[in-house]
């Protein structure tokens, strides 16, 4: 049963799904049915047709932050659907970003609010573009917990790309969700983020990666979830 609180945001992620009609599934589902859900992450990834025809392909695409889409004539990589984006407020904007923003559910990611983070804004952010915010408390706080991290006393806060895996599978408990972009989950320890756009960046000291990997790890070890590898053609077995 999905928690109450967290209806509103759901009935919204469904609101801007597009059947797809995934293998095994007989065909594309109702408008607003959500059976499959692809998260995609910002890692660097391979080349790979079966994984972006996976993405496209999905009801539902969750991507975060500074996402790369797939351009005509180029090498298919991470597809060209956006559905959700979840983003925080230090975003590195790409030309990905806000291309075709209407089309979009942009949610705000804030759990460093918790701990008085003072509020910025992306400049690059459209006049005309609103957003919804993600309950901290229904969003951030109970994923924390299952993380099993010390969030209050540390000042912990969950990574983007965990927490939209963490929503795909609390909103939508019944659907198929697809894990790809996201190289912590192989490599739990990483030294910094490395992008798909070629930027790099550091790891903030409020994120516990090696527990954030250890949990999508149990979650795909459990069939909870569907793995793609960034540096493979092909799922995960």
């Amino acid at each position: 049963m999905v928690d109450p609180r967290l209806v509103p945001l759901r009935d919204l992620f469904a609101s801007y799904a597009r059947p797809g009609g995934p293998a095994g599934s007989g065909g594309p589902g109702a408008p607003g049915e959500v059976r499959s859900i692809a998260v995609v992450g910002n890692a660097p990834m391979v080349p790979s047709p079966a994984r972006a025809a996976m993405i496209d392909g999905c009801d539902l695409v969750l991507r975060t932050n500074s996402f790369v889409l797939d351009q005509p004539g180029g090498d298919p990589v991470a597809g060209r659907r956006t559905s959700v984006v979840l983003w925080g407020r230090m975003v590195r904007a790409t030309p990905s970003s806000f291309a075709d923003y209407p089309s979009r559910l942009y949610v705000l990611l804030e759990p460093m609010r918790m701990f008085h983070r003072p509020e910025v804004w992306p400049g690059s952010w459209p006049a005309d573009l609103g957003l919804v915010v993600a309950r901290n408390d229904a969003v951030a706080v109970p994923l924390l917990e299952e993380l099993g991290v010390p969030w209050r006393e540390e000042g912990i806060a969950p990574t983007t790309g965990t927490t939209a895996a963490w929503l795909a599978r609390v909103l939508f408990p019944e659907a198929q969700v697809h894990l790809t972009g996201l190289s912590y989950v192989a490599d739990p320890s990483p030294e910094r983020w490395d992008y798909q756009s070629g930027a790099r960046g550091r790891i903030g000291p409020e994120h516990r990666i090696s527990a954030e990997g250890a949990l999508l790890q149990r979650w795909w070890k459990d069939g909870q979830v569907r793995f793609w590898p960034t540096d493979s053609e092909e799922e995960a077995a």
